[in-house]
């Protein structure tokens, strides 16, 4: 592998601009400055440093966001700030993006990376991926909304109503609820509650497949996760484990910060 291709998937700097820094020799591998970018490197097995920092190759990387509210799920906005200026500047790599989406006053797990074909496979309905959230509601939870939402409740789009995929609910408490999706429309969260009666006043995305959000990780802060991670996004998951996870670590500081 060229050398410059080796650096411009591991650090922010544009091609041009690491080209500049091999050639005034701030590159070195195997403890030698090399200044040429077309200089052949194995990935594997050469030590490359940067200003003195070892660059360590990865071909695709993968960070878990909690996302705030307030914070656009996008690359880049003129006006507002998005889920990639939460990164430090080091890790804003060229290829970056949002895996799937939260809305603006939505936080949560938001997974950036530059791996399109495990991003696709995720966000593919035939995988089945599923996606637990954490409601708050105006108005106390019914029972009802469990056979509703499991029967495929409707929504309206544009001039006809369409039914969404079935999907699971349960209480957490009074005004709490967890709710299984394994889709993603437009507001569809909050337009199934609307439809059934209910308004959602605070929404968090705490889960997808068996990756869950870690319970200390602050809102605008971030992890970079491996591949032992994103295989967890594909392991089976079920309502009930999300439930008790949700009501263990999350619930309660709901009700005590957002209340």
């Amino acid at each position: 592998m060229r050398l410059d291709r080796f650096l411009s998937g591991q650090t922010a700097l544009s091609r041009k601009e690491l080209t500049a820094e091999i050639r005034r020799g701030a590159v070195t591998v195997n403890g030698a400055a090399v200044r040429r970018p077309e200089a052949a490197v194995d990935p594997q097995k050469d030590a490359v440093t940067l200003h003195g920092a070892p660059v360590v190759y990865s071909e695709f990387h993968w960070f878990l966001l909690h996302k705030p509210a307030g914070v656009i799920t996008a690359s880049r906005d003129p006006k507002q700030k998005t889920v990639l200026d939460l990164l430090q500047p080091q890790d804003r790599l060229p290829k970056l993006f949002a895996c799937g989406r939260l809305d603006l006053d939505t936080s949560g797990l938001l997974l950036i990376t530059d791996d399109g074909v495990q991003s696709h496979k995720m966000l593919s309905p035939k995988h089945h991926v599923a996606k637990y959230y954490l409601v708050q509601l105006s108005e106390p939870f019914k029972r009802e909304y469990i056979d509703l939402f499991r029967s495929g409740i409707l929504l309206r789009e544009g001039e006809r109503e369409e039914p969404c995929l079935p999907a699971e609910c349960e209480a957490v408490s009074e005004r709490l609820a967890v709710l299984e999706l394994h889709e993603g429309k437009y507001h569809q969260v909050k337009r199934m509650f609307a439809a059934a009666g209910n308004h959602v006043e605070k929404l968090m995305r705490f889960q997808v497949g068996g990756l869950q959000l870690p319970p200390n990780l602050p809102a605008g802060s971030y992890l970079n996760i491996f591949n032992k991670d994103v295989e967890k996004l594909f392991e089976k998951s079920c309502i009930s484990d999300a439930c008790a996870f949700c009501v263990q670590n999350y619930s309660s500081y709901w009700i005590k910060d957002w209340n």
